[in-house]
């Protein structure tokens, strides 16, 4: 079964487009990386599937429910940790599980799902007002895990984190995936990303522009790795040999190391092959394969807003998911 489905997905603010014909299918089970600039629609197609927007064309499914008529049904299986979400400074984090579960009708053990998000027994009887970002954070997890979701979509998780939060975020996705929970995550801190996702999907102005595994997006951009190899003997007499290879460029050499750009992945065996053949030693062999961050920028040409607003929707990204989940004063 599949966690999420669309079919031509379109939001559309007057003659401004949010969403653009979105088609996307994520996995039971897994770990679904959704980037994007700023402003791009993540939180706009987050909102779709939560019923909490209405497409103007297309269609979303979610647990194989249709996200607008079976809207009731979808909300019981999914947790939601918003880019936005609230806490009650005044209420212990106990008491916020405890609200969690009464607005679920769920009857799990507060003291469970908070040692599940890495907070104390101590932290739980401590207002949410004293709380650190991060431990704000593992908090509203905790929330969303209420009612052992089939489901946790995570807006912007990573938002307002410094390493240390970020690495406990990564390892709540990582624990929550080993218990078979599907998640689904928007986000523009891409080595949240790389850390913990198998596949992810590139969302530009509103348009999907590509869906893949990380190696598979670094093969099919091109590569573009870079391969250093150490020689026993002067590099400059081999530097034709290694040119000659099919899907290398850039090679160059200096003293014993010859360094070329790698465009398709088989070339990697290829060269050293092409060099052993020629009577060169190989000492050392080094490849530095291409930052996510590149993949990123050559897929949305370096494009999106640093404000957080959906400039083409007029609205900030997340708004309505915080109104959703914030806890009543």
């Amino acid at each position: 079964m599949t966690a999420i489905e669309t079919s031509g997905l379109t939001k559309e603010y007057g003659d401004l487009t949010a969403v653009d014909d979105l088609d996307l299918t994520v996995d039971d089970g897994e770990v679904f990386g959704f980037l994007g600039p700023n402003g791009a629609g993540k939180s706009t197609t987050i909102n779709m599937l939560l019923d909490f927007a209405r497409p103007t064309a297309g269609s979303a499914t979610v647990l194989g429910y249709d996200a607008q008529t079976d809207a009731d049904e979808i909300s019981p299986r999914v947790g939601v940790l918003p880019e936005g979400f609230d806490i009650y400074p005044r209420l212990s984090g106990r008491r916020h599980i405890e609200f969690a579960s009464k607005t679920k009708a769920a009857s799990d053990d507060p003291d469970e799902i908070l040692e599940r998000v890495g907070l104390s027994a101590e932290d739980a009887q401590r207002p949410a007002g004293d709380y650190s970002k991060g431990m704000r954070q593992r908090l509203a997890t905790g929330m969303a895990l209420v009612g052992d979701p089939d489901l946790l979509i995570m807006d912007e998780p990573s938002s307002g984190l410094d390493p240390h939060g970020i690495r406990e975020m990564q390892e709540l996705v990582r624990s929550e995936a080993e218990r078979g929970t599907t998640v689904f995550f928007s986000s523009h801190i891409l080595e949240h990303v790389e850390a913990v996702c198998d596949r992810i999907g590139v969302l530009n102005e509103g348009e999907l522009v590509a869906v893949d595994t990380i190696e598979g997006l670094r093969d099919e951009i091109g590569g573009g790795a870079t391969m250093t190899l150490a020689l026993s003997g002067p590099a400059a007499e081999l530097r034709a040999v290694a040119a000659d290879v099919r899907g290398l460029t850039d090679v160059t050499a200096s003293g014993r190391t010859l360094e070329c750009t790698i465009t398709d992945p088989t070339a990697k065996a290829g060269v050293v092959t092409a060099l052993d053949d020629a009577g060169a030693t190989i000492e050392d062999l080094r490849i530095e394969e291409v930052s996510l961050e590149s993949l990123f920028t050559a897929l949305t040409n370096g494009s999106g807003s640093e404000t957080g607003t959906d400039a083409r929707s007029g609205t900030g990204d997340g708004a309505a998911l915080e109104t959703e989940t914030e806890v009543p004063r």
